[in-house]
C-alpha cells in the first residue's frame, strides 16, 4: 500500500491476494479526470462530523473534515447502486452467472488447497466448509476481484450523494473511519467495492468491526492478505447470524394441481412453515417436522415460474446480502463446490495436485 496520510496511522502492508480482474463489470475503473471535491461547508456534511466527533474520542472533529476533503464524488457509484443484478434480473439469468465451470472449478480447488484451515474453521464454528468457499466464490472470485473504488470515495459519495440510503452509509463512513485507526488501514489507499465493501469477504466497514476474526495467532484481522482470517471470519459472521449446524438450507417443492399461496417476491423472513405451506398447496420435498419456520422463495426459470422453500440456514445467507437471488445463488455453487471437491487424502499421504 501507499503510505497513509497523516491524518491516519500507515496501513500494515495489507494487499490484494491477487490483481483484481480487468473485465469485472460492476466495478468498472472510473476514468481520469481533474479530482472533484466535496463541499465541506454543506450542512449535513458539518453536521456528519461534528456528530461523529462527539460519538468518538479518537475521531475529532478536524480529522473527520480533513479527510473528507480527500474524498472525491463518484457519480458512476450512485448509478450502480441504482441497479443492482438481483433486483432486475430474474433467477435464471442471475444464476448463470455465479453457477458456471470457472467458479465451481476454482472452488473445488481452492477448497483442496485451504482443506486444513477449513476443516478446522468448520470444526469450531458448525459451518459447512462448502458455504464458506462459495460465499467468497460469490463475492470476489476467490479473492481476484475485491474492488477497485477507495473505499472512502464510494462510502462518502453514497453518504452524501445517495439519498435513498443516507443514513446507512454515513454509519458505515463513520465505522470505516473507526476500523482505519484499529487496524492500521490507509483511508485514502483502501480499495472495495462500489458499495464500499471489502477484502476477499466482501464485508462493509461494520461488518468487518463486528464479525472479522484473526485466524492465526497474530490477532490482526487481515481480509485482504490472509484467508485463515477470511476463512474464520465469514464463518464467524454466518456463526454470529444464527447458523444452525447441519440444518438444511433450501428445498425443491411440488405444487398441488390448484395451489392456493401467495408470495412476496421481497420478503426475507421466515414467515411461514411447513405445515402452513403444504395447507396451501406447496409441497416441500425434505422430511422435517410441519412446525419448521419457512420462507416461500419465487426462482424464476426461462419456461415459467418455480418456487422453492428455504429455512432458517438461508435466512442467514440473505443476512450477508439481502437477496433471496443471492442466497439462491450461494446454496448452489457450495452444493456444486462439494461434488467437485476430491476426497482428502489419507492421512500421511501426498496431497493430489488440483485439476487442471
Amino acid at each position: 500500500m501507499k503510505k497513509a496520510s497523516s491524518l491516519w496511522p500507515v496501513a500494515c502492508g495489507l494487499a490484494l491476494l491477487t490483481p483484481v480482474s480487468a473485465q469485472e463489470p460492476e466495478y468498472g475503473a472510473v476514468a481520469p479526470s481533474a479530482p472533484v471535491q466535496f463541499d465541506l461547508e454543506r450542512a449535513d456534511i458539518v453536521a456528519f462530523a461534528r456528530q461523529v466527533s462527539e460519538r468518538n474520542q479518537s475521531l475529532n472533529e478536524k480529522d473527520v473534515l480533513a479527510l473528507l476533503a480527500k474524498a472525491e464524488p463518484q457519480p458512476r457509484i450512485v448509478e450502480l447502486m441504482s441497479r443492482p443484478a438481483e433486483r432486475v434480473s430474474p433467477w435464471y439469468e442471475y444464476r448463470a452467472r455465479f453457477l458456471n465451470e470457472e467458479r465451481i472449478a476454482e472452488g473445488a480447488r481452492f477448497w483442496t488447497a485451504h482443506r486444513d484451515v477449513l476443516d478446522r474453521v468448520s470444526s469450531e464454528r458448525g459451518v459447512a466448509p462448502e458455504y464458506i468457499v462459495a460465499i467468497i466464490g460469490v463475492e470476489t472470485l476467490y479473492g481476484r476481484i475485491t474492488g477497485r473504488f477507495r473505499v472512502l470515495d464510494a462510502l462518502a459519495t453514497l453518504a452524501f450523494d445517495y439519498p435513498p440510503r443516507s443514513d446507512f452509509f454515513r454509519s458505515e463512513l463513520e465505522q470505516f473511519m473507526l476500523l482505519s485507526r484499529e487496524e492500521s488501514l490507509d483511508p485514502l489507499t483502501t480499495l472495495g467495492s462500489y458499495a464500499g465493501a471489502m477484502g476477499a469477504p466482501q464485508f462493509m466497514p461494520s461488518s468487518y468491526r463486528r464479525y472479522a476474526v484473526s485466524g492465526g495467532t497474530d490477532q490482526r484481522r487481515d481480509l485482504w492478505g490472509e484467508w485463515d482470517d477470511v476463512i474464520a471470519s465469514v464463518a464467524n459472521y454466518f456463526r454470529e447470524s444464527g447458523w444452525e449446524t447441519g440444518a438444511p438450507v433450501l428445498a425443491e417443492v411440488e405444487l398441488d394441481p390448484e395451489p392456493t399461496f401467495t408470495i412476496e417476491p421481497r420478503n426475507l423472513e421466515l414467515n411461514q412453515t411447513v405445515d402452513g405451506l403444504r395447507k396451501q398447496g406447496v409441497r416441500p420435498k425434505i422430511d422435517l417436522p410441519g412446525d419448521t419456520p419457512a420462507l416461500l422463495v419465487f426462482a424464476e426459470q426461462r419456461d415459467g415460474p418455480a418456487y422453492r422453500v428455504g429455512f432458517k440456514n438461508f435466512h442467514v445467507i440473505t443476512r450477508y446480502n439481502r437477496s433471496t437471488r443471492y442466497a439462491m445463488a450461494v446454496h448452489e455453487l457450495a452444493q456444486a463446490i462439494r461434488d467437485r471437491v476430491p476426497p482428502a487424502p489419507p492421512t500421511g499421504g501426498a496431497v493430489p495436485a488440483p485439476a487442471s
